[in-house]
C-alpha cells in the first residue's frame, strides 16, 4: 500500500482550494492548509478529518514572505516531507481601470503574482533537497485572454503564466520536481462575494461556471501525473483558439459585454471586498451561483465558439499559404 500523500495548500479555506483539500482528504493525505482566515479554515480542517484525511492549519498571508517561509518549514516538519504544494491564493476586483483605487490594484498582484512566487521561493529549497516534489500554480483562463474591467487580475494572471515558463526552464534538469499550472475558466466559488467591486452593478457570474469540485480533480490528478499545463472547462479551448486567430478581438467583445452587463445588473455598492481583511465567517466550497439550464447552454455555445475558432485558424494558415 502506498503511502499518503503529503499535500499543502494555500488559499485553502474557501473555493477551490478548500474543495482540493477535500478531495486529497478523500484519498487519505495528509494535509497542511493555510490561509489568511483561521475560522474557514478549520471548518475545511474538519471536513477534511471526517473525509478521511488529517489536516494541520496555519493562518498565513502569502503576501508576507517571512510568514510564507515559516510557514512552509513548519509544513516540512509536521510532513516530513512534502509531495504537494498547491498554491491558490486568488483575488479580484471589478470596474474600469481608473475608478479602482490604485490601493486595490497593488493588492491584487500582491496576491495573485508575488504571493504565488514567495510560495515557489519557500518550497522550492525544499523540494530541491528532496529532488522531487510538484508546485501547482493556479492561474486561469485569464492568463491567457484579457480581462478588461479586471486589469489587475489580468496583469496578475499573465504574469503567473510567465513565471511558470521560467521557473519551469529552470527546474529542467531535475526530472521529479514538475511546475504544474491550472487553467479554469469561470468557477462558482464564494471569491465572486470576497471581491472588490467598483462597477456601480451587483456581481454575478456568467452561465457554464464550473464546480469548484471540477477544478479539484484536475488538481489531484496532477499529483500521480503531472503535467505542464492543464485546461479545466470546455469554454477556456475556445478562448485559446481565438486569441490565436484574433488577439485583440476577446478583449474587445469582453469589454463591450462588461458595459452592456453593468449598466443592465442590478445596483451594487463600491467595495474593497475581502481584498485586505480575511472574512470573518465560513466561505466554505461553493458560491451556489450556479443554474444546470444555462451550464447546458452554455456548454453547447462553447462547442459552436471553438469552432468558429478552428475556422478562423485555418483561413489565417490558408492566407498564409497563398
Amino acid at each position: 500500500m502506498s503511502e499518503p500523500l503529503r499535500i499543502v495548500i494555500t488559499g485553502a479555506s474557501s473555493g477551490i482550494g478548500a474543495a482540493t483539500a477535500i478531495a486529497f482528504a478523500e484519498q487519505g493525505a495528509r494535509l497542511v492548509l493555510g490561509a489568511r482566515g483561521e475560522t474557514g479554515l478549520e471548518d475545511i480542517a474538519r471536513r477534511c478529518r471526517e473525509a478521511g484525511g488529517s489536516a494541520e492549519v496555519r493562518v498565513v498571508d502569502v503576501t508576507d514572505a517571512t510568514a510564507v517561509a515559516a510557514f512552509a518549514s513548519q509544513a516540512r516538519e509536521t510532513l516530513g516531507s512534502i509531495d504537494l504544494w498547491f498554491s491558490c491564493v486568488g483575488v479580484g476586483v471589478l470596474g474600469r481601470y481608473q475608478d479602482v483605487p490604485i490601493a486595490d490594484h497593488t493588492r491584487v498582484i500582491e496576491a495573485n503574482l508575488t504571493g504565488h512566487m514567495n510560495d515557489a521561493h519557500a518550497v522550492l529549497p525544499i523540494f530541491l533537497a528532496q529532488d522531487r516534489g510538484i508546485w501547482v500554480n493556479m492561474i486561469s483562463v485569464g492568463g491567457f485572454f484579457a480581462t478588461p474591467y479586471a486589469a489587475a487580475y489580468s496583469a496578475s494572471k499573465f504574469g503567473l503564466r510567465g513565471f511558470s515558463e521560467a521557473l519551469r526552464g529552470e527546474v529542467s534538469k531535475h526530472p521529479h520536481i514538475h511546475v504544474c499550472d491550472v487553467y479554469p475558466t469561470f468557477v462558482d466559488t464564494p471569491g465572486i462575494d470576497h471581491a472588490g467591486n467598483y462597477t456601480g452593478a451587483r456581481l454575478s457570474l456568467p452561465p457554464g461556471a464550473l464546480a469548484p469540485e471540477t477544478v479539484a480533480k484536475a488538481v489531484v490528478r496532477l499529483a500521480r501525473r503531472p503535467r505542464n499545463t492543464t485546461v479545466v472547462g470546455a469554454p477556456a479551448i475556445a478562448l485559446k483558439l481565438g486569441q490565436f486567430a484574433v488577439p485583440s478581438l476577446g478583449a474587445a467583445m469582453m469589454n463591450g459585454f462588461m458595459d452592456i452587463w453593468s449598466d443592465k445588473a442590478d445596483p451594487g455598492a463600491d467595495t474593497s471586498g475581502a481584498l485586505f481583511d480575511a472574512p470573518t465567517d465560513v466561505s466554505g466550497v461553493d458560491g451556489g451561483r450556479r443554474h444546470p439550464e444555462r451550464r447546458r447552454i452554455a456548454i453547447a455555445t462553447a462547442g459552436a465558439t471553438a469552432g468558429l475558432g478552428v475556422a478562423a485558424i485555418a483561413g489565417w494558415f490558408w492566407q498564409r499559404r497563398r
